[in-house]
């Protein structure tokens, strides 16, 4: 069953053509209390499983254009009702989508759901080796290239980089060495030649780390974590953050996290937050925890 993109995103293909009827089965009131404001809605089975989390800047409206589309019969079908949360704007919206998506792994869900714990390649003794990102490894002063799914993801990642510029595998692990012979991919002309000498191991280091500085992951610039606040039409958020990984958020006078003792960088938080942090678009506002409670430095 392969994904589809359709016009409120991707969403799982039905096995086999549903004739499409408006689902009128859908709980009127749940449909009925949908607001023209941002946040995250969860269409759920009879269970209150949900079944496809999304998110918008308009729940009711994007909700109303999946009941218009017959590519998702299957769905709307196993649909009893559909739930929101809001949130005060956009950022708000995205980073709980996310978080939603990988707690439940809804099954109309094609995209978002199967991250467990990122990787990354970093240097050791002069080679790239993939490792799980912990919070640690986004700390000021410690270099790692690249964020992927999996390790199987990372080490292709490792992969494409050693074609693209023509590195040499058996120097970096990814190929055995027999000594005195070259590498297959020099024998292909993919290596310049650092396993047989032709290149000096200075030169062939020089370029492995210039090749890895063009995909080097921006390390968290903070002290500790930090609060973004989102400001909506009718309420203020504080969403807190840690070196990369989304904490919960906050409104009103509530300061109590649910927070993992082990975290963990995503890729969906760092690709949502990285480039509007680094350009100084969100309003931010030091904070620490302590205990799970909140306590801001303003």
């Amino acid at each position: 069953m392969r994904p589809r993109v359709t016009s409120v995103g991707y969403i799982h293909r039905s096995r086999a053509a549903l004739p499409f009827l408006y689902p009128d089965h859908i709980d009127r009131d749940s449909l009925d209390a949908l607001p023209r404001l941002p946040g995250v809605y969860l269409f759920l089975d009879a269970n209150g499983t949900p079944l496809y989390i999304g998110k918008s800047v308009s729940i009711r409206a994007r909700v109303l254009a999946h009941l218009r589309t017959p590519e998702e019969a299957a769905m709307l079908m196993a649909t009893a009702r559909v739930d929101h949360v809001r949130t005060a704007g956009e950022v708000g919206a995205l980073l709980l989508e996310s978080q939603l998506i990988k707690e439940w792994q809804p099954p109309f869900n094609a995209m978002l759901r199967t991250l467990r714990e990122t990787h990354a390649l970093a240097l050791e003794d002069g080679n790239p080796h993939p490792l799980v990102c912990g919070s640690t490894d986004a700390a000021p002063g410690r270099e790692i290239y690249g964020l992927f799914g999996s390790r199987a993801a990372a080490e292709e990642g490792l992969r494409a980089l050693v074609r693209r510029h023509g590195l040499c595998p058996a120097l970096l692990g990814l190929e055995s060495r027999i000594h005195g012979r070259s590498c297959f991919s020099h024998q292909l002309g993919r290596c310049h030649g650092a396993c047989v000498g032709t290149e000096t191991g200075q030169a062939h280091a020089e370029r492995l780390r210039a090749a890895l500085a063009q995909m080097q992951t921006t390390v968290w610039p903070f002290d500790g974590p930090i609060g973004i606040v989102e400001h909506g039409e009718d309420m203020r958020q504080v969403h807190v953050v840690d070196r990369w990984a989304y904490l919960g958020s906050l409104e009103g006078k509530k300061r109590r996290l649910r927070t993992l003792a082990r975290r963990f960088i995503d890729i969906d938080t760092y690709r949502i937050l990285a480039a509007p942090i680094l350009g100084g678009q969100l309003e931010l506002v030091a904070c620490r925890i302590e205990r799970g409670v909140v306590h801001f430095t303003e």
